[in-house]
């Protein structure tokens, strides 16, 4: 009979318990204190520092600004965490060790950016709902009438869905907090250099790469979950499914196009980047349609806690043991 390290997997589970509540209470730290923020500078340091005027080296230095700031910043929380629970005890360890994981994901954020759109567009208030979206998406808000407000606002939750919580669950729950720090640091990496004009598409070429490749199986996993989400709250499951499988290849990441066309058929909506992708079968999409992408959103990231890292964490504690 296999046995399993339970200190190990006790403190892991107390540790995404406590940053899952931490999250759903206090949201977001402030920016002056806000571990992302201080990676963001960071990036735009070493940035300046790497950027070089031969393509090929530049290159080179893609690769080092990706893996110098993840490890800076993985190891650092290694380092943290360790001396806390040396010198301060499993107590407040596992508050710090909470309180960093936290740091790494954002559902109640989401929330809280979309809402006030839904809020607006509900009120009527165009110039509102456009100016809330600005802090969500990359395409101009300006540009956009009241149903792709709303489309944009629905396609953000789904695909943070992914980036936003369940990567780095999967990451921390492989990893430890290191880890989740690790991939937070990949992520931001590509929000901020992982594009292919000219000023980035030598120096971002690397971390793009990277967040394709760490995101690749969450997405999947997040997107057959959010199926099953979509099952108990009572929405289309079937016809998420059938659109899943019908239209996730359609975008031109590998991995967005996952949940987007799960929940796209879960809200029986068609979610449309002009240009680019349109995903699920043509339906009008209102500002109800936002709240119900984030209950979906939210139910798929605790589904996700159960199904994919509670296994994963009781792996890792059987191996501790046989060891």
């Amino acid at each position: 009979m296999l046995l399993i390290e339970t200190g190990f997997f006790v403190d892991s589970v107390l540790i995404f318990v406590l940053a899952f509540l931490i999250d759903a209470v206090f949201g977001e730290f402030p920016d002056r204190i806000h571990p992302t923020v201080w990676i963001g500078k960071t990036i735009a340091y070493f940035k300046r520092k790497f950027k070089n005027s031969n393509p090929r080296i530049e290159k080179v230095n893609g690769v080092f600004l990706c893996l110098l700031v993840m490890f800076l910043a993985a190891g650092l929380s290694y380092l943290l965490l360790s001396g806390i629970r040396i010198f301060f005890g499993w107590i407040p360890y596992i508050v710090a060790a909470a309180i960093l994981f936290k740091t790494t994901f954002a559902a109640r954020c989401m929330r809280n950016y979309t809402v006030p759109i839904a809020e607006a567009l509900e009120n009527g208030d165009l110039d509102k709902a456009r100016r809330s979206l600005y802090y969500i998406v990359r395409r101009d808000p300006n540009k956009l009438n009241e149903q792709q407000i709303a489309s944009a606002a629905v396609e953000s939750i789904a695909e943070s869905t992914t980036d936003g919580i369940t990567s780095p669950f999967f990451f921390c729950a492989l990893f430890g907090v290191p880890g989740a720090f690790a991939f937070r640091v990949i992520n931001t990496l590509d929000s901020m250099v992982g594009y292919k004009d000219e000023e980035n598409i030598n120096i971002g070429w690397f971390s793009a790469k990277m967040d394709t490749i760490t995101n690749y199986i969450p997405a999947r996993l997040t997107a057959i979950l959010m199926v099953a989400a979509t099952a108990l709250l009572g929405e289309n499951w079937r016809n998420s499914w059938r659109i899943l499988q019908r239209d996730k290849t359609k975008t031109n990441s590998i991995n967005a196009g996952w949940t987007m066309s799960a929940m796209a058929g879960a809200l029986n909506v068609q979610l449309e980047k002009s240009g680019h992708y349109a995903l699920g079968d043509k339906g009008d999409i209102t500002a109800a349609h936002i709240k119900r992408a984030l209950r979906i959103m939210e139910l798929t990231a605790i589904l996700f806690g159960i199904v994919a890292v509670l296994p994963v964490l009781a792996l890792k504690a059987v191996a501790i043991r046989l060891v």
